[in-house]
Protein backbone atom coordinates (compact mmCIF):
# COMPACT_ATOMS: atom_id res chain seq x y z
CA UNK A 1 0.00 0.00 0.00
CA UNK A 2 3.13 2.52 1.01
CA UNK A 3 4.37 1.88 -1.98
CA UNK A 4 1.39 2.31 -4.41
CA UNK A 5 1.30 5.67 -2.36
CA UNK A 6 5.12 6.31 -3.07
CA UNK A 7 4.72 5.60 -6.78
CA UNK A 8 1.81 8.10 -7.30
CA UNK A 9 3.44 10.79 -5.32
CA UNK A 10 6.50 9.98 -7.90
CA UNK A 11 4.00 10.41 -10.76
CA UNK A 12 2.74 13.71 -9.70
CA UNK A 13 6.49 15.22 -9.28
CA UNK A 14 7.22 14.11 -12.79
CA UNK A 15 4.48 15.45 -14.29
CA UNK A 16 4.65 19.16 -12.79
CA UNK A 17 8.59 18.56 -13.90
CA UNK A 18 7.36 18.07 -17.31
CA UNK A 19 5.23 20.63 -17.36
CA UNK A 20 7.11 23.53 -16.23
CA UNK A 21 10.13 21.83 -18.41
CA UNK A 22 7.37 21.81 -21.38
CA UNK A 23 6.63 25.74 -20.99
CA UNK A 24 10.33 26.90 -20.16
CA UNK A 25 11.03 25.36 -23.25
CA UNK A 26 8.28 27.00 -25.36
CA UNK A 27 9.26 30.75 -23.53
CA UNK A 28 12.74 29.77 -25.31
CA UNK A 29 11.12 28.98 -28.58
CA UNK A 30 9.26 32.02 -28.39
CA UNK A 31 12.14 34.19 -27.27
CA UNK A 32 14.53 32.95 -30.35
CA UNK A 33 11.44 33.53 -32.24
CA UNK A 34 11.23 37.26 -31.51
CA UNK A 35 15.08 37.86 -31.60
CA UNK A 36 14.83 36.07 -35.20
CA UNK A 37 12.40 38.18 -36.03
CA UNK A 38 14.04 41.15 -34.70
CA UNK A 39 11.33 42.52 -32.55
CA UNK A 40 13.32 42.10 -29.16
CA UNK A 41 17.37 42.13 -28.80
CA UNK A 42 19.61 41.35 -26.05
CA UNK A 43 21.67 43.84 -23.90
CA UNK A 44 25.72 43.89 -25.81
CA UNK A 45 28.23 45.70 -24.00
CA UNK A 46 31.27 46.81 -25.73
CA UNK A 47 34.90 45.95 -24.44
CA UNK A 48 35.72 48.67 -26.39
CA UNK A 49 33.69 51.38 -24.78
CA UNK A 50 35.99 54.16 -23.04
CA UNK A 51 36.69 53.63 -19.55
CA UNK A 52 34.66 57.15 -18.15
CA UNK A 53 31.88 56.21 -20.43
CA UNK A 54 28.72 57.55 -18.23
CA UNK A 55 25.73 55.66 -19.67
CA UNK A 56 24.74 53.20 -22.07
CA UNK A 57 21.26 54.06 -21.58
CA UNK A 58 21.65 57.86 -22.40
CA UNK A 59 23.74 57.16 -25.22
CA UNK A 60 21.78 55.19 -27.04
CA UNK A 61 18.49 57.59 -26.54
CA UNK A 62 20.32 60.61 -28.12
CA UNK A 63 21.99 58.22 -30.64
CA UNK A 64 18.21 58.09 -32.01
CA UNK A 65 17.89 61.76 -32.32
CA UNK A 66 17.31 62.87 -35.55
CA UNK A 67 19.75 65.94 -37.12
CA UNK A 68 21.89 66.81 -39.79
CA UNK A 69 24.41 65.50 -41.24
CA UNK A 70 25.85 62.16 -39.75
CA UNK A 71 28.07 62.26 -36.44
CA UNK A 72 30.75 60.42 -35.90
CA UNK A 73 31.44 57.79 -33.07
CA UNK A 74 29.86 58.71 -29.38
CA UNK A 75 30.41 58.38 -25.97
CA UNK A 76 30.03 60.62 -22.79
CA UNK A 77 33.05 60.93 -20.73
CA UNK A 78 33.19 61.84 -16.89
CA UNK A 79 35.42 64.68 -16.56
CA UNK A 80 35.28 65.88 -13.42
CA UNK A 81 32.37 65.36 -9.79
CA UNK A 82 33.79 68.84 -8.37
CA UNK A 83 31.85 70.35 -10.46
CA UNK A 84 29.70 67.56 -12.11
CA UNK A 85 31.24 68.24 -15.79
CA UNK A 86 30.23 65.76 -19.00
CA UNK A 87 31.80 65.75 -22.12
CA UNK A 88 30.01 64.01 -24.67
CA UNK A 89 32.70 63.80 -27.95
CA UNK A 90 30.37 64.36 -31.61
CA UNK A 91 27.15 65.71 -30.13
CA UNK A 92 26.71 67.48 -33.54
CA UNK A 93 27.22 66.55 -36.74
CA UNK A 94 29.95 68.74 -38.83
CA UNK A 95 26.57 69.72 -41.31
CA UNK A 96 24.64 71.19 -37.60
CA UNK A 97 28.39 73.14 -36.56
CA UNK A 98 28.33 74.28 -40.00
CA UNK A 99 24.77 75.39 -40.28
CA UNK A 100 24.42 77.00 -36.49
CA UNK A 101 27.44 79.67 -37.46
CA UNK A 102 25.84 80.36 -41.06
CA UNK A 103 22.38 81.43 -39.73
CA UNK A 104 23.97 83.26 -36.62
CA UNK A 105 27.09 84.86 -38.20
CA UNK A 106 24.62 87.78 -40.23
CA UNK A 107 23.10 88.52 -36.81
CA UNK A 108 26.26 88.93 -34.01
CA UNK A 109 27.01 91.74 -31.61
CA UNK A 110 29.29 92.16 -29.43
CA UNK A 111 28.36 89.88 -26.50
CA UNK A 112 26.97 91.86 -23.09
CA UNK A 113 26.72 90.45 -19.34
CA UNK A 114 23.55 90.38 -17.08
CA UNK A 115 23.32 93.25 -14.72
CA UNK A 116 22.57 91.41 -11.63
CA UNK A 117 20.33 94.07 -10.40
CA UNK A 118 17.97 95.39 -13.58
CA UNK A 119 18.48 91.92 -15.39
CA UNK A 120 19.15 93.96 -18.20
CA UNK A 121 22.24 93.11 -20.80
CA UNK A 122 25.18 95.51 -20.41
CA UNK A 123 28.86 95.67 -21.90
CA UNK A 124 31.78 94.78 -19.62
CA UNK A 125 35.43 94.05 -20.40
CA UNK A 126 35.16 90.52 -18.86
CA UNK A 127 33.59 89.24 -21.75
CA UNK A 128 34.93 90.51 -25.16
CA UNK A 129 33.46 88.13 -27.38
CA UNK A 130 30.46 88.42 -30.30
CA UNK A 131 27.09 86.32 -30.40
CA UNK A 132 23.09 86.55 -30.61
CA UNK A 133 20.69 84.60 -29.83
CA UNK A 134 18.48 81.97 -31.90
CA UNK A 135 14.79 81.49 -30.89
CA UNK A 136 13.84 78.07 -29.00
CA UNK A 137 12.38 75.93 -31.70
CA UNK A 138 13.56 78.64 -34.41
CA UNK A 139 13.71 75.74 -37.37
CA UNK A 140 13.65 71.77 -37.18
CA UNK A 141 17.38 71.68 -37.36
CA UNK A 142 17.62 73.64 -34.09
CA UNK A 143 14.77 71.76 -32.62
CA UNK A 144 16.59 68.55 -33.36
CA UNK A 145 19.60 69.81 -31.49
CA UNK A 146 17.04 71.36 -28.30
CA UNK A 147 15.44 67.52 -28.29
CA UNK A 148 18.87 66.27 -27.93
CA UNK A 149 20.33 68.10 -24.90
CA UNK A 150 16.79 67.35 -23.59
CA UNK A 151 17.59 63.59 -23.87
CA UNK A 152 21.41 64.05 -22.66
CA UNK A 153 20.33 66.28 -19.85
CA UNK A 154 17.11 64.99 -18.70
CA UNK A 155 16.09 68.18 -18.35
CA UNK A 156 12.71 69.23 -21.04
CA UNK A 157 13.01 71.26 -23.64
CA UNK A 158 11.02 74.17 -22.12
CA UNK A 159 12.85 74.59 -19.25
CA UNK A 160 16.18 76.25 -21.69
CA UNK A 161 16.91 79.31 -22.93
CA UNK A 162 17.33 79.73 -26.21
CA UNK A 163 20.59 78.78 -27.71
CA UNK A 164 23.22 81.67 -27.67
CA UNK A 165 26.01 81.34 -30.71
CA UNK A 166 29.48 82.87 -29.75
CA UNK A 167 32.27 83.51 -31.82
CA UNK A 168 35.63 84.33 -30.37
CA UNK A 169 38.71 85.96 -32.13
CA UNK A 170 42.22 85.94 -30.92
CA UNK A 171 42.96 87.63 -28.21
CA UNK A 172 39.25 87.26 -26.78
CA UNK A 173 37.88 85.41 -23.73
CA UNK A 174 35.48 85.84 -21.22
CA UNK A 175 36.50 86.04 -17.50
CA UNK A 176 35.60 83.19 -14.63
CA UNK A 177 31.79 83.40 -14.05
CA UNK A 178 29.41 81.62 -12.75
CA UNK A 179 26.03 80.95 -14.96
CA UNK A 180 24.02 80.44 -11.77
CA UNK A 181 22.37 84.21 -10.17
CA UNK A 182 22.81 85.42 -6.96
CA UNK A 183 19.86 87.86 -7.34
CA UNK A 184 15.82 87.46 -8.11
CA UNK A 185 15.21 89.25 -11.04
CA UNK A 186 17.13 86.91 -13.33
CA UNK A 187 15.26 84.05 -11.35
CA UNK A 188 11.87 84.83 -11.95
CA UNK A 189 11.14 83.21 -15.19
CA UNK A 190 12.34 79.74 -14.70
CA UNK A 191 13.64 80.17 -11.63
CA UNK A 192 17.78 79.18 -10.84
CA UNK A 193 19.79 77.91 -13.78
CA UNK A 194 20.45 74.31 -13.47
CA UNK A 195 22.77 73.44 -15.75
CA UNK A 196 24.74 74.58 -19.01
CA UNK A 197 25.08 72.88 -22.24
CA UNK A 198 28.60 74.41 -24.53
CA UNK A 199 28.65 72.78 -27.69
CA UNK A 200 31.52 73.22 -29.70
CA UNK A 201 31.10 74.60 -33.59
CA UNK A 202 34.55 74.64 -34.22
CA UNK A 203 38.24 73.44 -33.57
CA UNK A 204 40.87 75.96 -32.21
CA UNK A 205 43.97 75.77 -33.25
CA UNK A 206 45.05 77.17 -29.77
CA UNK A 207 43.87 78.48 -26.60
CA UNK A 208 40.10 79.13 -26.33
CA UNK A 209 39.69 76.27 -23.50
CA UNK A 210 36.71 76.30 -21.39
CA UNK A 211 38.84 76.26 -17.76
CA UNK A 212 36.77 75.56 -13.92
CA UNK A 213 39.91 77.09 -11.81
CA UNK A 214 37.92 76.00 -8.74
CA UNK A 215 37.80 72.68 -10.15
CA UNK A 216 38.82 69.23 -7.33
CA UNK A 217 41.32 67.39 -8.66
CA UNK A 218 45.18 66.89 -9.98
CA UNK A 219 44.91 68.09 -14.00
CA UNK A 220 47.82 68.39 -14.43
CA UNK A 221 48.44 64.57 -15.63
CA UNK A 222 45.65 64.85 -17.87
CA UNK A 223 47.17 63.70 -21.48
CA UNK A 224 46.79 66.95 -23.48
CA UNK A 225 48.42 68.96 -20.67
CA UNK A 226 51.37 70.02 -22.57
CA UNK A 227 49.09 71.26 -25.19
CA UNK A 228 47.14 73.68 -23.55
CA UNK A 229 47.71 77.18 -23.08
CA UNK A 230 48.42 78.89 -19.66
CA UNK A 231 45.65 80.19 -19.13
CA UNK A 232 43.94 76.46 -19.44
CA UNK A 233 46.73 75.04 -16.87
CA UNK A 234 45.01 77.13 -14.31
CA UNK A 235 42.09 74.58 -13.28
CA UNK A 236 39.93 71.84 -15.08
CA UNK A 237 40.30 72.23 -18.83
CA UNK A 238 38.48 71.13 -21.78
CA UNK A 239 39.91 72.03 -25.62
CA UNK A 240 37.39 72.90 -27.82
CA UNK A 241 36.81 70.06 -30.70
CA UNK A 242 34.12 70.56 -33.12
CA UNK A 243 31.24 68.59 -32.41
CA UNK A 244 31.68 68.31 -28.61
CA UNK A 245 29.19 69.67 -25.86
CA UNK A 246 29.96 69.79 -22.45
CA UNK A 247 27.56 69.56 -19.59
CA UNK A 248 28.23 71.47 -16.19
CA UNK A 249 26.21 71.66 -13.59
CA UNK A 250 25.73 74.86 -11.63
CA UNK A 251 23.60 73.09 -8.65
CA UNK A 252 24.07 70.54 -6.73
CA UNK A 253 21.97 67.25 -6.39
CA UNK A 254 21.10 68.89 -3.05
CA UNK A 255 19.43 72.10 -4.98
CA UNK A 256 22.27 74.24 -3.68
CA UNK A 257 24.40 76.59 -5.45
CA UNK A 258 27.67 74.77 -6.70
CA UNK A 259 31.05 77.30 -6.71
CA UNK A 260 33.24 74.85 -8.11
CA UNK A 261 30.90 75.31 -11.09
CA UNK A 262 33.32 79.07 -11.63
CA UNK A 263 34.02 78.34 -14.78
CA UNK A 264 35.69 80.96 -18.09
CA UNK A 265 36.85 81.30 -21.96
CA UNK A 266 40.30 81.04 -22.29
CA UNK A 267 41.63 83.92 -24.83
CA UNK A 268 41.98 82.51 -28.31
CA UNK A 269 45.79 82.80 -29.06
CA UNK A 270 45.18 81.29 -32.50
CA UNK A 271 42.33 80.62 -34.77
CA UNK A 272 38.66 81.08 -34.47
CA UNK A 273 36.52 79.55 -31.84
CA UNK A 274 32.31 79.36 -32.70
CA UNK A 275 30.71 77.79 -29.86
CA UNK A 276 26.63 77.38 -28.90
CA UNK A 277 26.04 78.03 -25.36
CA UNK A 278 22.07 76.54 -23.61
CA UNK A 279 21.39 77.42 -20.49
CA UNK A 280 18.75 75.17 -18.67
CA UNK A 281 16.59 76.26 -15.94
CA UNK A 282 14.77 74.71 -13.05
CA UNK A 283 11.49 75.64 -13.72
CA UNK A 284 10.10 76.39 -17.52
CA UNK A 285 11.42 79.56 -19.30
CA UNK A 286 8.95 81.36 -20.70
CA UNK A 287 9.59 82.82 -24.05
Amino acid sequence: MAKGRYNRFNARKWSKFTLLFSVLFMLSLLLLMLLALGIVSLPVSSDDSPPNDLSSFRRRIVERAGGLGKRREQWTEVLSWEPRAFLYHNFLSKEECEYLISIAKPHMVKSTVVDSKTGRSKDSRVRTSSGMFLKRGRDKIVRDIEKRIADFTFIPVEHGEGLQVLHYEVGQKYDAHYDYFLDEFNTKNGGQRVATVLMYLSDVEEGGETVFPAAQGNFSSQPNWNDLSECAKTGLSVKPRMGDALLFWSMRPDATLDPSSLHGGCPVINGNKWSSTKWLHLEEYKI
